[in-house]
């Protein structure tokens, strides 16, 4: 892709509460979501997990576009940027991420994949030609030190396994990649619509292991299929459409800082739904990323 492929988007007018709402959402959801796959992990397999996922996902995102009746045809370019960013975003991403926290902790799984926004930064910036002001430069690297503050605080535990970290660092690189994508196809079609299409295309592309889902949710115990059935609903049908609300609304470098909030929202929910009890740095990291989120939205409002 060149930039005279993927020419510059303009950003609808803003509605400022409605926007910061969808984020707000996004970012809990998310959040929950790392926490939720390390609890049923024992219980389905990346490829189950994804596919569980991604199918009552597409369910429930296939009822709402029936329900709003708003539909745009995509033309065979946006068709082409839809595919790939289903395999990237909601194929390739969940997939890594859900093997990745079979070695790592919820928190440190998600402090490594939260590079992803500072990929996405740096693609938006060049190939959308969003360009990359001080402000979102500063609000990235304060955040991101949080991150490393976070990650050093976690005595070591994400270093204790490479090929999760590997696996992290391809999910926030898919991550990154399917943003950029999204974004360019928000230019024409409606949030909802594009979701369901990636979400669906995703779907498909983990066929595949369907013997696997049908022998988990026999085998599990309710719970886990409830939480795979909740991760399906919540962080994807809910957060990914509110994701792309905003993201229609706001440049995609912005958002994704945003997303700083996740890891030390998600090192809170470890503590409580899972136990694992934060090391004092990791909580000057979460304090440090939150400040890092603040700079970049008061460079934004100037």
């Amino acid at each position: 892709m060149t930039r005279t492929d993927l020419p510059a988007v303009a950003h609808p007018p803003a509605r400022t509460a409605s926007t910061i709402a969808a984020i707000g959402v996004t970012v809990l959801a998310w959040a929950s979501a790392f926490v939720v796959i390390r609890a049923v992990a024992q219980d389905f397999s990346p490829g189950a997990l994804t596919l569980g996922r991604l199918l009552v996902g597409t369910i429930a995102l296939g009822a709402a576009v029936a329900i709003s009746r708003r539909w745009v045809r995509p033309t065979p370019r946006e068709w082409s940027l839809l595919v790939f960013c289903g395999l990237a975003w909601f194929g390739l991403y969940n997939l890594t991420l859900n093997a990745a926290e079979h070695d790592l902790d919820a928190g440190t799984t998600a402090m490594l994949v939260n590079i992803g926004p500072i990929l996405i930064a740096i693609l938006a910036g060049t190939i959308l030609r969003e360009g990359v002001p001080p402000w979102l430069i500063g609000g990235a690297v304060v955040s991101l030190v949080g991150v490393v503050l976070i990650a050093v605080g976690s005595a070591g535990v994400a270093i204790s396994s490479g090929w999760g970290v590997v696996l992290c660092l391809i999910a926030a690189a898919s991550y990154a990649v399917g943003v950029i994508l999204q974004k360019v196809v928000l230019r024409r079609l409606g949030g909802l619509q594009v979701t369901w299409i990636a979400c669906t295309v995703g779907m498909v592309a983990c066929l595949p292991f369907s013997g696997e889902l049908v022998a988990a949710v026999t085998e599990a115990p309710s719970w886990s299929v409830v939480g795979m059935a909740y991760l399906g609903l919540v962080p994807t049908a809910l957060a990914f459409s509110t994701w792309a609300y905003a993201l229609r609304r706001m440049p995609a470098g912005r958002l994704g800082v945003s997303t700083y909030l996740v890891p030390p929202i998600a090192i809170v929910l470890g503590l409580l739904l899972l136990g694992e009890v934060p090391a004092p740095l990791q909580v000057v990291g979460g304090v440090t990323c939150l400040v890092g989120v603040a700079i970049s939205r008061i460079g934004a409002h100037r």
